[in-house]
């Protein structure tokens, strides 16, 4: 994976009914700030939503922020969208509130990466740089 030609297109969404957004908000501002394009969707989007955006906007990437708990429902079902839209080549991570026994099965489904609390925005930074693939000459 190289490092992309065009900035790199993030959307930053959180899905279900989390309204809690301060963390997704401040990923979504460290991400801008390392030049990146980033399209933040708000509060409360569904899968199918969060995968409409992603997909209209040519995001390389979505970074999903869950605190209520629905993490396996809510990540299955945008991978499962960008499969049936034949959108595997987007990016999946995600952060929040995740069990460390929830992480190996949410990757082994499609998952990236995933970022409890604790991680800096700098390894999320990082981490984007190092893993988003973009097509050639993007």
């Amino acid at each position: 994976m190289g490092v992309a030609a065009g900035p790199i297109r993030v959307v930053v969404a959180k899905p279900g009914l989390d309204g809690h957004d301060r963390g997704a908000k401040v990923i979504a501002r460290a991400l801008r700030d390392a030049g990146m394009e980033v399209i933040y969707t708000g509060l409360h989007q569904t899968p199918e939503q969060v995968v409409d955006t992603a997909i209209q906007e040519d995001a390389d990437a979505i970074g999903l922020s869950i605190l209520s708990g629905a993490h396996n429902t809510l990540f299955a079902r945008v991978l499962e969208l960008l499969k049936e839209r034949d959108a595997q080549d987007i990016l999946v991570f995600g952060g929040g509130i995740i069990p460390e026994a929830d992480i190996a099965p949410l990757k082994e489904k499609g998952v990236a990466e995933i970022f409890t609390p604790g991680a800096t925005t700098t390894s999320i930074v990082e981490w984007v740089r190092a893993n988003v693939q973009q097509p050639a000459g993007a």
